[in-house]
């Protein structure tokens, strides 16, 4: 555990800056935090708007909320939360939120797993996943273990070329750079807008495509 400290209050967060109690969470803490997200003139009633949504979107319904759901409620094309936000959708407006996509996510199947891992067995393999259905290790990842998740998910039927173009781009992506590639450079590697990833992905960015993809942005060290 790692602190943040601004103005004077500690924060106690994990190794990239997100706060592990979102109770904690104040605006001072997105003060302070906003240059750390390439924010570094200060924080703007726009973004406070997108900020306020997501915690009163947690409060409410005690979950983050998806990019869509942002975009969509506060009337704001994906170009124009990158702008606001240009590390990211979880890398930047819900870190200053204090708010995570493991939120409110832990399903009721995995609610009695003390372990930060469990398995998920498959027709002749095993895949190691941990609690919210994450692939521990992308190496283990193939096509059937993105089929079996969106089944899953009950995306229903099997997966169209346009869902592979999305998974097989995450998997190159990270191959090359060791690291997920944000929603806005999914969209636009693709040419595809955040309406039509959200009808092909509608559990969400991180916790559908990038899970079928085997992958899982690493909140802490």
């Amino acid at each position: 555990m790692d602190t943040f400290k601004f103005r004077g209050k500690t924060y106690h967060v994990d190794s990239i800056g997100f706060l592990i109690d979102s109770r904690e969470w104040d605006e001072n803490f997105a003060v302070g935090m906003a240059p750390k997200v390439n924010i570094p003139r200060g924080l703007t009633e726009d973004h406070w708007k997108i900020i306020h949504f997501i915690r009163n979107t947690f409060k409410e319904l005690g979950k983050c909320p998806l990019v869509y759901q942002t975009c969509s409620m506060n009337g704001i094309r994906l170009k124009g939360l990158r702008s606001l936000f240009p590390t990211g959708y979880l890398r930047g407006a819900c870190k200053l939120a204090g708010i995570t996509y493991k939120e409110g996510y832990l399903e009721d199947l995995w609610a009695n797993v003390p372990a930060g891992e469990v398995t998920t067995v498959l027709p002749e393999k095993t895949y190691r996943v941990d609690v919210h259905g994450f692939l521990v290790d992308p190496e283990e990842w193939d096509e059937y273990f993105a089929k079996h998740k969106a089944y899953e998910m009950k995306m229903g039927g099997d997966l169209t070329d346009k869902h592979w173009k999305i998974i097989r781009f995450l998997r190159e992506s990270y191959e090359k750079n060791k690291t997920v590639p944000t929603v806005y450079e999914t969209c636009e590697a693709n040419s595809i807008e955040i309406e039509e990833l959200e009808r092909l992905f509608p559990d969400g960015y991180h916790t559908g495509a990038v899970k079928l993809a085997g992958l899982r942005v690493r909140l802490s060290g």
